[in-house]
């Protein structure tokens, strides 16, 4: 079924460009499918497209493992922590709604090559996600698991190993998953504004010379990978929670058939006094 609805969105979009379409959406300016097929396979046969997507993994995948480390710790800290609260909440939450694209000029002036402000972009726009999704879940963990570790003697880092970390991983991949989302979204504009390499350069280069099929070959790379990359993050969350219930759906998986309930067994309600013999009563 899946592989069902590609094609009808394939064919849909190869009909309405090829019979030039124009109701209200100008579909007559959109190469069709067969155009983009072939430059996609005039770009994998030349060296520039291989550089770019070597350059966007690497941006991206430093970028998301920073942005993960120190939203994962300052989460954690943020949410154990008062004194780190009232230090860090306001400056964070100050910056929280700042779009990382607007960073680009301070990334420009702070950091010394395009790359690392790239990296530094990248980083930022996964950061807050993963912090406030981990904040969160470490807050929302019940204080009975911190209770039972501390009558069995344990200390502040055997309950942080225990039970803040195991029990906020749900929580904190849920933020994970929408943090490289974000993040592919940022270093593409970021390319397009101030990198030399990259799928998101290259994007931008085929826009300005009117190359329409190799600006949607630049889109259909950047929806892959952020796909595989996304689905890569949720496969290690469910190996890592295996332990949680699955009473959800999750993709790949059957819903079990529920069986008939069965029959409550009917209970004999008490008697009364009056209603039990008397030496039976006694």
């Amino acid at each position: 079924m899946r592989i069902a609805s590609l094609a009808v969105a394939l064919g849909t979009w190869q009909l309405l460009t090829s019979l030039d379409v124009n109701l209200w959406l100008r579909f007559s300016q959109f190469p069709t499918v067969t155009d983009v097929a072939h430059a996609f396979t005039d770009r994998l046969s030349g060296p520039d497209y291989w550089t770019d997507l070597t350059d966007s993994l690497t941006r991206i995948l430093t970028g998301f493992l920073l942005a993960a480390v120190l939203g994962v710790a300052t989460g954690v800290l943020v949410a154990r922590s008062r004194l780190a609260e009232d230090l860090l909440g306001p400056v964070l939450e100050v910056i929280r709604p700042v779009p990382a694209i607007a960073l680009v000029p301070v990334a420009i002036l702070l950091f010394p090559s395009n790359e690392q402000g790239i990296v530094f972009i990248t980083c930022a726009a996964a950061f807050f996600p993963v912090l406030v999704s981990t904040r969160h879940a470490v807050r929302a963990l019940t204080p009975v698991w911190e209770e039972a570790v501390l009558t069995m003697g344990g200390g502040r880092w055997r309950i942080l190993a225990s039970v803040v970390l195991p029990g906020a991983l749900p929580g904190i991949f849920g933020g994970l998953s929408v943090g490289i989302g974000v993040s592919w979204i940022c270093v593409i504009s970021a390319e397009m504004i101030s990198g030399q390499y990259g799928v998101g350069y290259r994007t931008w280069q085929d826009y300005t010379v009117v190359d329409y099929p190799g600006v949607f070959v630049g889109m259909v790379t950047i929806g892959v990978l952020g796909w595989l990359t996304s689905t890569a993050v949720e496969m290690l969350g469910r190996r890592l929670t295996h332990w949680l219930p699955r009473t959800s759906y999750a993709p790949g998986t059957r819903v079990p058939r529920t069986r008939a309930a069965a029959p409550t067994p009917v209970v004999a309600q008490p008697r009364t006094e009056e209603e039990v013999p008397h030496d039976q009563l006694v």
